[in-house]
């Protein structure tokens, strides 16, 4: 049975994207180049960031499309790409991954579900903010510095001392 994705235009999603290698800390490790590379693919093809996280070995984000447009695959690919290119190249290469010319950095997938509404928006935005205090990186939401936790707090989304509860 193939994976079928649910495209609306001008959707808001949520998704979470896995480094292949879950034992490793790219993402943190170099969130400048992660940083970069969602930078000049978000120039390059608008949306808007709703909620995101960066943990470790894997991120958590949901994201808004503009009007008409339902083409997150792109964008996806364009960021695990660039990041990819800009690492250099130490990861065990299997031969499949030689022969597709591919890196050992991501999953080659990543999983994706449409915002239904507003309480679905947030349940996936705490789902977001509180996932580093869930894997037990910190003990308060707040002392995680990869996260738009800290831009919410700014607009009065959540105060400093937030630690799930629905809002």
């Amino acid at each position: 049975m193939r994976y079928r994705r649910n495209y609306v235009k001008g959707g808001t999603y949520f998704f979470t994207v896995n480094l292949l290698d879950r034992n490793k800390s790219l993402l943190v490790e170099h969130i400048d180049l992660l940083r970069e590379s969602i930078r000049i693919v978000k120039f390059q093809r608008p949306f808007y960031i709703d909620a995101w996280v960066v943990l470790p070995d894997h991120l958590h984000a949901v994201l808004t499309l503009p009007d008409g447009d339902m083409d997150y695959s792109s964008r996806w690919r364009e960021i695990k790409k660039r990041f990819s290119k800009s690492l250099p190249k130490t990861e065990f290469l299997t031969q499949t991954r030689k022969r597709k010319n591919e890196r050992g950095i991501w999953q080659r997938r990543f999983w994706e579900h449409i915002i239904k509404n507003n309480d679905d928006y947030w349940h996936h935005i705490n789902y977001v903010h509180f996932n580093p205090l869930k894997h037990g990186l910190i003990s308060r939401v707040v002392d995680w510095p990869y996260s738009s936790f800290h831009r919410a707090v700014k607009q009065g989304v959540y105060t400093n001392n937030w630690c799930g509860e629905k809002i």
